[in-house]
């Protein structure tokens, strides 16, 4: 998968089976950023990932995008994605299970 960084660079986000992931569910800290041009998941040098959300951070509409794209990511249904901590936050703790 690749995505467009704000230079028109492209980027190669990871692949689709980060470890942790063979059966069971792995956790993944996420930097949010809200309102951007385009949706976009980037893995950074520090293994964190960068999500940027084209949705406004209202009525939850920036997390419902966010599990939408990890779902998609990943290859799992948006129902094994949930935010664990930082509903209310850019930095959030993300739990995909992959059963």
């Amino acid at each position: 998968m690749f995505s467009v960084a704000k230079t028109g660079a492209l980027v190669a986000a990871a692949p689709a089976n980060p470890a942790g992931f063979g059966t069971g569910a792995g956790l993944l800290q996420v930097k949010v950023k809200p309102q951007s041009r385009t949706s976009s998941l980037v893995l950074q040098d520090d293994g964190t990932w960068l999500a940027h959300l084209k949705a406004p951070p209202v009525d939850g509409k920036a997390n419902q995008e966010l599990i939408e794209l990890l779902a998609g990511h990943f290859g799992c249904r948006k129902s094994a994605v949930r935010v664990k901590t930082g509903a209310t936050g850019r930095l959030k703790l993300v739990q995909i299970d992959k059963s």
